[in-house]
Order: structure tokens, then sequence, then C-alpha cells
């Protein structure tokens, strides 16, 4: 926790640098695969633990509200980012650890939910070992590493607003 011992200057500081740091391909890719998924008509699911399964439910808000133009939002002729937080349906993740194992409240909702090319996006600690892509902040502090998520997150939100709407680079 740099907060304890780093004064707001510093933090900051150390915060720019780590967003520096960042092998940003990975981060292009996330964008160019949400708005291919987004192009073919299927679903994101996105889900993640402890303070990652609220980025996970974040994202999914920023994404599901912030894709389209707030003027698009009430026309049903817009095709809209198909996307789910597998974090939010609560009475199903505790049934699940609960009759099967912890370790099954996600992919047991992929098996429920998903079909051949949805995406699936897991954020956050242990999830990285089954990841076939991913972003990684190699930084063992755990709120800066959240703040970090949430500025790619966020970046990656705009990237597909902007693919979607053809609007800033994508004009």
């Amino acid at each position: 926790m740099l907060g304890l011992t780093h004064g707001i200057d510093e933090y900051l500081a150390r915060l720019c640098e780590e967003l520096v740091r960042l092998d940003r391909a990975p981060i292009v890719r996330l964008a160019e695969a949400i708005y291919e998924v987004w192009q073919a008509d299927r679903f994101l699911f996105v889900f993640g633990n402890g303070g990652s399964a609220a980025t996970a439910s974040h994202f999914c808000e920023d994404l599901g509200k912030n894709a389209l133009r707030p003027g698009d939002l009430h026309d049903d002729r817009k095709k809209r980012v198909r996307v789910l937080s597998l974090t939010d349906n609560v009475s199903w993740i505790t049934a699940l650890g609960n009759d099967l194992s912890y370790e099954e409240v996600f992919s047991q909702q992929l098996r429920q939910y998903a079909s051949p090319g949805d995406l699936a996006i897991a954020n956050g600690g242990r999830l990285k070992q089954i990841q076939h892509d991913g972003i990684h902040v190699d930084l063992a502090d755990m709120g800066m590493t959240e703040s970090i998520h949430a500025s790619i997150l966020h970046w990656v939100v705009e990237d597909v607003h902007a693919r979607i709407n053809h609007a800033g680079r994508f004009a």
C-alpha cells in the first residue's frame, strides 16, 4: 500500500511511472476484440474476484451505456454492445459456490450463457492463469493496480465508442 509511505505527489508520480511502463499492445487488442464482438453481434462476459469484481461491473456498465452516443440510447434500431458482468448475480454465485465449488462460479455461468464467438474477460488475481491474452500490471500494490485497471478500461470504452460511432480518430 504505497499510500502508507508516499505523500500524494510521490504517489501520483509513481502512478504516472507505472502507466508509462504498460505494454500498450494488449490494451489495443482488447479494444479491437470488443469491437469485433460488437460487429459479430456476439456477447462479452466480464468477471473478477474481490475489487476486480467491482471493476468488472463498472466496466460493463460503462461499456453498455457509453458505447453509443447519448442521443442513440433510446433508439432500438442501434446495435448495442451485448455485455454482461458475471459478478452481479450474488444468489447464483453463492449457490454455485455452495453447491458445487467456488472455482466454478464463473465457468458454470459461461456454460449457461456463452456461445461460440463470444468473448470472456477475466480481471485480476488468479484468473490470469486462464487467460489466452492479457494486460498485466506488474505491481505489488493492489490499490494502484486497480487504479491502473480503471484507467485502461475507461480508455477501452472510449476507443470502442469511437469505433462504433466513427468518431475521433475513426471518423
